[in-house]
């Protein structure tokens, strides 16, 4: 048996949201999608790091060559190097420039006639190169990426580093320059062994094109995966979001109480969250609806029954002004005593059973031992004396636990109602026969009385508000007809079922059959 306690006002703070709480669903599934679009944009600034290693190979590459270069022309004569100069300048794709020991130039590639080494114009290009430079100094700026100087022509040797470091120093010094397009430019000289000092020149286009190649590629998975994943949230959103939003209009209309009759969509074709939610908010809205149909019924019921015991005593007292026998005005008086008893009682069973509900939601259940709660009521009800002779016998398996989870006197008013209303359908000197015995994990209390017993159409009935079959010749107005009504109240609230029935024995009378899950003792 689930225990019914008290439920937390707030829902658990670990389910709190800060600020995202204030964002509609829909920009948040975006912005987590695109968030992870954006950690795959960093692949562009994984192609500067891309390209600083191929410039640095080509570095090392450029200092290997240009040693070669000048070892090869100190091992020709003079006559012939122009010619070498030229073959390995084709081979290689640089251009070669040779300088005295003095730092006068002496010797051109270009010169000579092979121009391998032109640099590019960028007024002169078309607008897709004119993008791809400004989408390099964009990224060059975000990741910081050094800037190389400016290369420029020059005679004289002071103006190239290489030359005058190759001059003073032993190796092959090496620089990276930047074309007017932006494409790197590497320069590198070594000492001739006969005196004086080659540099190179190579223009390493090459390297931008691979890496804006790279790039462009990047871009269209980039471009397609972005459009995927936005097509793909917005319809995340729409199967989440829309249905959501219909649940929340119909919930708003349901509290706002302009229609009689609300329908909460119930997505059943959903088998995911927002389907048992859509389910669950539309049982609960017409659990909700029932609930205020029954409250509005009960106080039509209440305002009906209300009126009797107020009409007669409106009567009793207007005639009060105009009778003059004594005899005749104490009558009076106590028909007003009888209806003033009538409506408090009525008030009180009213008050109770209006409240019956809400005090179960919040009552505390405890071990409760129906046997002694039973035989304590009826050793009270035999010290007050039973009208009518009518004896009350309660019959139970010594030893046995017929303990259940449940409020005390919440229980002992339905075993008390039901006494009570035993006794008053009994006949004189008839015979209540009490039981309780375990039928498989249920206590099953049985309350048997001799008296006319309840119609077969009429055991539902009797369990409604403000229903009752009076014994014969009783006065009217002496029950409220909501005893049943409350002990099925609270045997409900409690997990367990009331209901009458027929006595087994075939003898005339009704039989209460109250059955409540045990506690489990195991």
């Amino acid at each position: 048996m689930a225990r019914v306690t008290d439920s937390p006002r707030s829902d658990d703070r670990a389910l709190t949201l800060r600020w995202s709480g204030q964002v509609s669903l829909t920009p948040r599934i975006l912005a987590v999608n695109i968030f992870a679009l954006a950690l795959l944009a960093g692949g562009f600034f994984y192609l500067d790091s891309y390209r600083s290693r191929i410039v640095d190979f080509r570095v090392a590459q450029s200092s290997r060559e240009v040693r070669l270069i000048a070892e090869a022309l100190g091992a020709v004569p003079p006559a012939q190097r122009d010619a070498l100069t030229l073959r390995l300048a084709r081979d290689t794709g640089a251009r070669i420039r040779l300088f005295d020991a003095r730092g006068r130039q002496t010797g051109d590639t270009r010169a000579l006639g092979l121009r391998n080494f032109v640099l590019l114009d960028p007024d002169k290009e078309d607008w897709r190169q004119t993008s791809a430079r400004i989408l390099d100094a964009v990224i060059d700026t975000v990741v910081r990426a050094p800037r190389a100087p400016l290369y420029r022509e020059v005679a004289d040797e002071s103006e190239w580093p290489d030359v005058h470091t190759a001059r003073t120093a032993a190796g092959a010094p090496a620089t990276v320059w930047r074309a007017p397009d932006r494409s790197p430019v590497i320069t590198a000289a070594a000492a001739l062994p006969t005196g004086g000092v080659v540099m190179t020149t190579v223009n390493a286009r090459d390297i931008t094109q691979v890496v804006r190649i790279e790039r462009f590629r990047l871009s269209v998975v980039l471009a397609i995966v972005s459009i995927v994943s936005i097509l793909l949230s917005l319809f995340l959103a729409r199967t989440i979001v829309r249905p959501l939003r219909r649940l929340a209009r119909a919930a708003v209309r349901v509290r706002l109480g302009r229609a009689r009759e609300v329908v909460v969509p119930r997505l059943p074709s959903r088998r995911d969250e927002v389907g048992m939610l859509a389910r669950a908010l539309s049982d609960m809205s017409l659990a909700l609806r029932a609930r205020i149909d029954a409250t509005e019924a009960f106080a039509a019921e209440v305002a009906h029954e209300m009126k009797n015991p107020l009409a007669s005593l409106r009567s009793a007292v207007d005639g009060l002004n105009s009778v003059r026998d004594p005899e005749l005005q104490e009558r009076l008086l106590a028909i007003v005593r009888d209806d003033v008893h009538r409506m408090d009682r009525l008030i009180t069973d009213i008050s109770e059973a209006s409240r019956l509900d809400a005090q179960l939601s919040r009552a505390k259940f405890e071990a409760v031992d129906i046997g002694a709660m039973i035989a304590a009521l009826l050793d009270a009800r035999t010290a007050r004396g039973i009208e009518r002779g009518v004896e009350i016998r309660f019959d139970r398996k010594p030893g046995a636990s017929l303990i259940v989870m449940g409020e005390g006197a919440r229980l002992e008013r339905v075993f008390e109602n039901l006494i009570e209303n035993a006794v008053s359908f009994s006949p004189d000197g008839g015979l209540i026969a009490i039981s309780a015995v375990i039928e498989d994990d249920d206590l099953v209390v049985r309350v048997e009385d001799e008296g006319p017993g309840v119609p077969e159409e009429a055991r539902e009935q009797v369990f409604r508000r403000f229903e009752t079959l009076r014994p014969e010749g009783e006065e009217f107005g002496k029950h409220s007809g909501l005893g049943l009504a409350i002990a099925r109240t609270i045997v409900e609230g409690h997990q367990g079922a009331i209901t009458v029935e027929s006595r087994e024995d075939r003898l005339s009378g009704a039989r209460f059959v109250v059955r409540l899950p045990l506690v489990d003792q195991r």
